[in-house]
Order: C-alpha cells, then sequence, then structure tokens
C-alpha cells in the first residue's frame, strides 16, 4: 500500500536517487528546476538556473547532476557546484532527462527535446572524466537500469513504447548491439523511469497508468504497485534495508492533490545499494 513520502507537488517529478552513505532520498522537479529532499523530517531544495533532471552520487557530500547543459558537480552542504562537461551545450532545444550510475561507476544520461520533438534525444555514458555517445535516435529517453552483475544495461523510448537491453564489457561499455527486451506498445502502456532490484528483476513506472510494474529477466510480467498518481515517472529502493519503493510523478496537465507527489510503498524485494559514480580514472 502505497503512500506520500512527500506532498510537494512537482510539475514534473524525476530523478529518485536514495544516497546510501547518507541514508536519503534525493530527486528532481525538473520543469520547477529543482532538486527535492527530506532533512531531518523537514522538506528541502535547491534551485537552479536550468532544468536539472537525474543525479548519482560521488561522495557523501557530493553529486553529479545532470542539467540541460552539461553534468556538474553539485555539494550539498556547501551548495557550491563545477561543471564536469557539457552536454548538448550547442543545442538549446534539448534537455537531460533520465539517468542512472551503472554498477561499474559509469553515469548514463538520456537526453530529449524540451518539445519532445521527434528522435531529438540520445543516451550518453559519463566514465571517468569522459563522455561518449552511445544511442540516438531517441525521443524520450527512460527507464535506463542496470543488472546487478553489471553485464546488462535497459533503456526505453516512452514515445516508441518499447524497452531494449544491451551487454555490457568489463568496464561497462556497450558490448553490442541493443535489441528489443518488452514492447509495452500493444497494451498501450508508457515506460518511463526503471529500476532493477537485488534479484535481477526491473521496476518500471508506467507513465499515464498510475502503477510501477515489475518484470522478470526474461521479461515477464510479475507484479504491479498502484499508486494515486496518474503520471508515475521513476522508482528507486531505499530504506535502511533497501525494500521502500520511494516513486515520483508529475502534475503537468492534471488537476487533483494526489498528482505530482512523491510516494513511497514497502515491497517484499530488495534494491541494489545505488553505485557511486567515478569521475576520474
Amino acid at each position: 500500500m502505497s503512500r506520500i513520502f512527500d506532498d510537494r507537488q512537482c510539475t514534473l517529478g524525476e530523478g529518485p536517487l536514495w544516497h546510501p552513505e547518507r541514508q536519503q532520498l534525493f530527486w528532481f522537479d525538473i520543469l520547477g528546476k529543482k532538486l527535492l529532499t527530506r532533512e531531518n523530517g523537514s522538506p528541502k531544495s535547491w534551485a537552479f538556473d536550468e532544468y536539472v533532471s537525474a543525479a548519482g552520487w560521488v561522495s557523501r557530500d557530493e553529486l553529479l547532476i545532470a542539467s540541460a547543459s552539461k553534468l556538474f558537480l553539485f555539494n550539498l552542504e556547501s551548495g557550491s557546484s563545477s561543471k564536469l562537461v557539457d552536454l548538448e551545450a550547442d543545442n538549446p532545444a534539448t534537455r537531460s532527462n533520465d539517468g542512472r550510475a551503472d554498477p561499474q561507476g559509469g553515469f548514463w544520461i538520456g537526453t530529449m527535446a524540451v518539445e519532445a520533438d521527434p528522435g531529438a534525444g540520445s543516451i550518453y555514458r559519463f566514465y571517468k572524466g569522459e563522455l561518449r555517445k552511445l544511442f540516438g535516435p531517441i525521443t524520450i529517453t527512460n527507464a535506463i537500469c542496470f543488472a546487478p552483475d553489471g553485464g546488462t544495461a535497459y533503456f526505453a523510448d516512452t514515445d516508441t513504447g518499447q524497452m531494449h537491453k544491451v551487454a555490457l564489457d568489463g568496464e561497462g561499455w556497450p558490448s553490442g548491439e541493443p535489441e528489443l527486451f518488452i514492447d509495452f506498445s500493444a497494451e498501450g502502456l508508457n515506460p518511463d523511469g526503471a529500476v532493477v532490484d537485488s534479484t535481477g528483476n526491473i521496476w518500471n513506472a508506467q507513465w499515464g497508468a498510475g502503477r510501477v510494474a515489475c518484470y522478470a529477466p526474461d521479461g515477464r510480467f510479475i507484479d504491479e504497485i498502484a499508486f494515486p498518481a496518474d503520471q508515475v515517472s521513476c522508482p528507486s529502493f531505499g530504506g535502511t534495508d533497501l525494500q521502500t519503493l520511494y516513486v515520483t510523478s508529475a502534475a503537468i496537465g492534471l488537476t487533483g492533490e494526489s498528482q505530482g507527489r512523491t510516494y513511497e510503498a514497502p515491497t517484499t524485494a530488495r534494491g541494489q545499494r545505488e553505485h557511486r559514480v567515478l569521475i576520474s580514472g
């Protein structure tokens, strides 16, 4: 049974990250240009001058954050930031979207057009100081997540309703071509953010369906958790035992108090500990 974790209404909630050293959840309101958290039971946030969407943890006090034009280090204690690398900085029509760290310490980040223009997005990987484009064109990059053994990455294009998987080498780079994993389009489902639990099951937030659905590594549907918000956007496992599923949602285009809140739900699954991002070799 889900309940509200934080009642601030996000226009486009995204990118929940459970910081394992701080035991604290961070997430974003992309269109609100904010990073949000709760600290000592109270709401806290930071405002930025451009869209921010996803993060990985580098140290106890530092996050790598993806924005519309760059990847940057952000210090949670001082509020200071420093740019690591440009991200489509020469293209004002695009912004960052879904992202997550892989088991090898790389950070994958997807881009998309601010107006969701067809094929305007790509997926990149930042690893030890290098940013490399992996895949594109993609319209709405989503569902970036990784098998526990680091041998498989998943990603989706919400626009096509398809989730793909790709094999990874020992350093986390793709070692082959992506292949279709699940085609949601026949069911009219829209795959949004996703996370993989410690046994390899994939938990996918499905935009417009008000649920996070769980799938086995072979693509079989296992279970679902329903949420009061229609536009659930991304899940993350957290809590002291990594058995709480935190889920962001979006109020954009909707009315009602349940939309745009950040939720939590107990599960019998256990998540992976979020991986540290390696910013240098």
